[in-house]
């Protein structure tokens, strides 16, 4: 799940949305319970890690240890060079609910004398893809995650990016021009980035993660029994099991240790009748849950949610110092049926641009990956508490965090069985 998965168009989560509630009363419901059959046949047309449809291709999923440059194909070639943008054309962006700022949109239409761009949202990247792959839509920019990057390339969904068009990749970090998940950066250009880790109120919780043996198991601590919280997600939640036993492979397929990780995950719900949700950004400000599994973004948004009078020094947010812990990225790409190519390209060459991004990241909370937003400039710019610099991402984390990428598909389900055995009795 991704960390705006849930939102509502006012920029608040939806109570009672969540992939908790998604897996007891639909599909994924199913899908856990009647087996493979329904997701073997979403992916049986050639998506990520799946057999395509002539049954002879298989798409690989990229790894840190096992990049992939995806190929351009023969009618999907990117747009020619010194192209003028369309005039009057509104451009087009599919995106998470609340997950760029309004502004940004109109400075964008203010620079190059066009319509403000149009915004559709959807709710989780299956829906989106689904929608997509359908060709029933029409949009000229999508922000996917990396983890759908074959569906997007091998599916023709994407079409590849003329680089004559962004110079501001230079402002990205240097990762951004040959990342693992999309070799020579041809689709794609990073949009934002983010950890996972422990939040905590300070004035509730002694504990200082920062001085524990394993700050993973910070959450595993009975007198702090309905206080504690942790996400509501699969892919996290269960990552955080492992990581409390110390495996640090996210993406593992070991029977034995996703178990392990479901049955740490069964003892902390005995232990602290843990809440399962993620509102990270309200509850560890109001109170309610003093100690959070949570998202860097979240939390460095959480003072806003801070009752009157309280200082923002009572909120704490780990992550590790040496960058091993969950870390994660959203990306900018262009869609094949573009109506708008040239305008599109010039978007993603303005999301890099210093004071474009700055003035999304003022909206969204979530940093976005340039050589120049660092923790201290995010302070500096008012857009971050002091206290709460630990919430930037810094470059090392990218290079040496683990991620949660596509799964083989039975061992997702084996995943999601896990996760719901753990929910259900939470």
């Amino acid at each position: 799940m991704h960390p705006r998965e849930g939102w509502s168009e006012d920029g608040s989560r939806r109570p009672g949305l969540s992939r908790r509630s998604f897996l007891r009363g639909s599909a994924g419901a199913g899908l856990v319970a009647g087996g493979l059959g329904p997701l073997l046949a979403a992916c049986s047309g050639g998506g990520a890690g799946s057999t395509g449809g002539s049954g002879t291709t298989t798409i690989p999923l990229p790894r840190p240890n096992h990049p992939v440059t995806w190929p351009i194909f023969a009618d999907n070639k990117a747009i020619k060079s010194g192209l003028k943008a369309e005039q009057g054309n509104t451009l087009k962006l599919y995106n998470w609910v609340a997950y760029i700022n309004p502004q940004s949109l109109k400075n964008f239409a203010k620079k190059y004398n066009v319509p403000v761009p149009q915004v559709t949202t959807f709710n989780t990247m299956s829906e989106a893809m689904a929608k997509l792959r359908s060709g029933q839509v029409n949009f000229d920019i999508f922000f996917p995650t990396i983890d759908v990057m074959g569906q997007l390339v091998e599916g023709k969904l994407a079409q590849p990016i003329n680089h004559s068009y962004i110079p501001n990749i230079s402002q990205a970090w240097p990762d951004f021009t040959d990342p693992f998940y999309d070799g020579h950066w041809r689709y794609t250009v990073p949009y934002t980035i983010y950890t996972t880790g422990i939040a905590w109120r300070k004035d509730k919780v002694p504990e200082n993660p920062y001085t524990m043996a394993n700050p993973w198991a910070m959450p595993w601590q009975a007198k702090y029994k309905g206080k504690v919280a942790i996400l509501d997600d699969y892919r996290e939640s269960v990552s955080l099991g492992l990581m409390k036993n110390g495996i640090f492979d996210l993406n593992t397929t070991s029977q034995s240790q996703i178990a392990a990780a479901g049955k740490s995950l069964q003892q902390l719900s005995s232990m602290t009748n843990v809440h399962i949700d993620n509102n990270d950004y309200t509850e560890v400000p109001s109170g309610q849950i003093w100690i959070h599994h949570a998202w860097s973004g979240d939390m460095a948004a959480a003072p806003a949610y801070l009752p009157k009078g309280v200082s923002p020094d009572v909120l704490g947010y780990w992550f590790p110092t040496d960058g091993k812990g969950p870390v994660g990225n959203d990306t900018i790409a262009i869609l094949k049926g573009a109506n708008s190519p040239v305008l599109a390209h010039l978007f993603l060459n303005y999301m890099l641009d210093l004071p474009n991004a700055l003035t999304n990241i003022s909206y969204t909370g979530y940093m976005q990956p340039l050589t120049a937003v660092t923790p201290q400039r995010l302070v500096s710019e008012g857009m971050l508490d002091k206290n709460l610099m630990s919430t930037a991402v810094l470059p090392s984390y990218f290079r040496r965090g683990v991620m949660e990428l596509q799964l083989p598909v039975p061992t997702d389900v084996l995943w999601q069985q896990t996760w719901q055995t753990v929910s259900h009795g939470a």
